[in-house]
């Protein structure tokens, strides 16, 4: 226990609500005495020699003195291994069994007494000691594992599996960057991050780790090649990296290393090679595409825990009407509930919510409602629980008693999701919701959380999950509670409205949750280190396949400046969920509470945001179709620029823009390093050429947004005219082409939308739009001339 939590403790201590959480916290640690295995001695293990082969297809099977590993290379290139019996299924993140094998693959002998499993886009190299190297084609190889080591205890005891490590290698140039949602990267510097699902009690910045979101994804950016790494392993772990360095010591180069610790569970392992554009495709093809927001979710939203009543938000959203600013959906959080109780509503304050709904439908504007997975003791949604399957629908203890842990109603049970026959019923109770008049849902406290003032704020490890039949766990079932939760959540939802794919978003989850929507920061807290962090996050879920995210716009907890708040919402307003949020003691986030000067400049902001909507629709539907996230870094298209790796501070939107956020107070210039090619200042339609570093204004009004010559991009046609979506392009370079993909909302069903082609080229002294039949396109702005 550290110096805050122990002061949070004694402060608790004098509360009904922290007495309780000291009680629950007692109960989890006796529960997870009795209930957990002793691990005793142990005894590590290598693998040992190799002592023989079988080839398989897409690979084989070979045999060591003390373990077996399965190498199998799947049609598209995607590589999986694994130790002692472990296979690509069951899994949380992998849809089915992952891609066929790849018939053209063939296990043969390699130098040094190894064998190797050579395909056409990677090669899989085994040494006699068991290290495995991914190559390229070329021989270059991108990653070494080294031999694992297990410690396995001396005396077999029921559930006390094999802790093990895996210690890595790649290029001495190589930047890491994933792990999950991380407030330090997207680049990942040296240190040790840890694998567990976390509430970290109160706002986070830059040094806080872990958080809600963690995965063992790591995508390695190098000279040689791109590779993403996936350890299926939801067990509680540790990675710890260490970037290497060229020409270090005598000379030599000192590759960077990864060491990934995990307290049980299998010892398998997915990677895969390219580009990133062609790495993340692989990965959405792995794991599931991702969820297409409806429209109106990739507009501008506002969130506050403490509205209060219906009268509030009419209040607020009447305010943003009067002031001309634009507004897609408010967010009710629980103290909408009554007692904030999940799945119920305080009729007093909110005395007809359907009603509401409907009002605020009329103005464009939707309800989203928060919904929390602890479920109070005894009241009606518990009880219906109770019914479900043979054991009821929630989480167990080692001794078959239900699992109480204290959150915001009080004394709560918690619905284990990895139950097929839970989710089922989870996902029936949100015809409550959408009677409401709720258009969409943001899962919190997911982790789970059961507040406790010491220790860890979830269940005890000893709790018994059914983990879709196999059994288990908290220890194996904590990562992915959130991520089964979303897929009850979605299901549930497709079941009761099957022509309309919901909005959905999740606090935490793990590998696979695009398939059942997004993300969003948690609470971030309201400084210019939460700003920095904002970015962060969304760019390290998009390169671990989860490209829809965004933070709590100011911060969650506190109350910052004008200059803070207006500089956050100029890049929220870049970031796929463009949301303000606030805590109940926290300051407001309407625009007009800043001052006129604050309102107007963020009129313009969110007015852009409306205008660059139909470019969003677009990257969300090439989301789902490519894994591309919409917020990629800049070295995205050119992994081999080494300085472009090392940029966190800009990002690009699409293929088409470039965004710098001003990241820093008082700051009205900011250096912006450029990719190579032509780039236009999107206000002044100054062009610069890339690669290189250039300064740029940054007035407290804007902050510089450039355009890539030759793009074109959907954006809202102010005319009125057709579906108000016009082209807009901006010249290519003399003698080149450009060119740009739209596809347009298909409405509110899972339409996939028609994929429209345009190019861009200078006839003569004239830039001209063109379709792919040729024609010119008459509704294209064209700019940058």
């Amino acid at each position: 226990m550290d110096g805050r939590d122990l002061v949070r403790a004694v402060k608790d201590i004098g509360t009904e609500r922290g007495r309780r959480a000291w009680l629950s916290a007692w109960r989890h640690r006796r529960a997870d005495a009795v209930g957990l295995p002793r691990r005793g001695a142990e005894r590590a293990r290598v693998p040992g020699l190799l002592s023989g082969t079988e080839p398989r297809p897409g690979g084989g099977l070979l045999r060591f003195a003390r373990s077996e590993l399965v190498v199998r290379v799947g049609v598209g290139g995607a590589v999986f291994w694994g130790w002692d019996g472990a296979e690509a299924a069951p899994s949380y993140a992998v849809t089915g069994t992952g891609p066929e094998p790849d018939p053209r693959a063939v296990l043969e002998p390699d130098t040094g007494g190894g064998w190797r499993v050579v395909s056409e886009r990677v090669t899989v190299a085994v040494s006699r000691h068991g290290a495995v190297e991914v190559r390229t084609p070329g021989g270059v190889v991108l990653r070494r594992e080294l031999p694992p080591r297990w410690w396995e205890p001396v005396e077999a005891a029921e559930g006390a599996g094999a802790r093990w490590l895996q210690r890595s290698e790649v290029a001495a140039d190589a930047r890491f960057f994933g792990l999950g949602g991380r407030a330090a990267g997207p680049r990942l510097r040296d240190g040790v991050y840890r694998l567990w699902n976390t509430d970290p009690k109160g706002g986070f910045g830059p040094g806080t780790d872990p958080l809600y979101i963690t995965m063992p994804v790591q995508m390695v950016v190098a000279d040689a090649g791109t590779h993403l790494v996936f350890h299926d392993n939801s067990w509680d772990g540790r990675v710890t990296l260490r970037e290497g360095e060229e020409g270090a010591g005598s000379g030599a180069d000192r590759p960077g290393s990864s060491e990934l610790r995990v307290e049980g569970g299998p010892l398998r392992c997915w990677v895969l090679t390219g580009t990133p554009a062609r790495v993340l495709q692989g990965w959405s093809a792995l794991t599931g595409a991702a969820a297409v927001p409806p429209a109106w979710a990739l507009g501008y939203q506002h969130a506050r825990w403490g509205f209060g009543s219906a009268a509030e938000v009419r209040r607020v959203v009447a305010g943003y009407a009067e002031r001309g600013l634009a507004l897609s959906a408010v967010h009710l959080d629980i103290d909408h509930y009554d007692g904030h109780r999940v799945f119920t509503v305080d009729g007093e304050r909110f005395p007809d919510l359907p009603g509401l709904a409907r009002e605020l439908g009329e103005r464009g504007v939707r309800l989203v409602s928060i919904v929390d997975p602890a479920v109070k003791a005894g009241d009606p949604v518990h009880e219906a629980g109770l019914a479900v399957g043979p054991g009821g629908a929630f989480v167990r203890d080692a001794r078959g008693g239900e699992v109480r842990g204290e959150v915001w109603p009080g004394t709560c049970a918690y619905p284990d999701f990895t139950d097929p026959a839970v989710r089922e019923w989870w996902g029936g109770l949100y015809a409550e919701r959408l009677a409401q008049g709720f258009a969409g849902f943001w899962h919190d406290m997911n982790e789970p959380v059961s507040f406790t003032p010491f220790g860890d704020a979830t269940l005890p490890r000893s709790a018994r999950h059914a983990m879709d039949g196999a059994g288990g766990d908290h220890r194996e079932g904590h990562n992915v509670y959130a991520l089964a939760m979303a897929r009850a959540g979605w299901e549930g939802l497709v079941r009761l409205r099957p022509d309309e794919r919901p909005f959905l978003f999740s606090r935490s989850g793990w590998a696979g949750m695009q398939r059942y929507g997004g993300s969003w920061s948690g609470d971030v807290e309201s400084s210019w280190d939460g700003l920095r962090s904002s970015l962060a996050l969304v760019l390290g879920l998009g390169l671990c396949g989860v490209p829809y995210s965004g933070p709590d716009v100011g911060g969650f907890g506190g109350s910052p400046s004008g200059e803070l708040y207006l500089r956050w919402l100029q890049l929220g307003a870049y970031l796929p969920l463009f949301r303000t949020h606030s805590a109940l003691w926290a300051g407001r986030r309407e625009p007009w509470e800043f001052g006129p000067e604050v309102e107007e400049h963020a009129r313009a902001v969110l007015a852009e945001r409306e205008r660059l909507r139909p470019y969003f629709v677009t990257l969300a539907h090439l989301a789902r179709r490519t894994g591309a996230p919409y917020v990629r870094p800049l070295w995205w298209g050119a992994p081999e620029e080494r300085g472009l790796r090392d940029c966190e501070d800009a990002f690009l939107l699409g293929d088409a823009l470039l965004v710098a956020p001003v990241l820093e107070c008082g700051a009205d210039r900011r250096a912006v390093r450029l990719p190579r090619g032509r780039w236009y200042d999107t206000v002044t339609g100054a062009a610069y050429e890339g690669p290189g570093q250039v300064l740029l204004d940054a007035p407290p009004g804007r902050i510089p947004v450039l355009a890539r010559a030759g793009a074109v991009l959907a954006v809202r046609d102010g005319s009125g005219g057709g579906d108000g979506v016009a082209l807009e392009a901006w010249a290519p370079a003399r003698g080149r082409t450009g060119g740009g993909l739209v596809i347009r909302d298909p409405g509110p069903g899972f339409g996939a939308g028609e994929v429209e082609r345009y190019v861009v080229r200078w006839r003569g002294d004239t830039v001209v739009v063109e379709d792919e039949a040729g024609h010119p396109v008459e509704n294209a702005v064209v700019r940058g001339l």
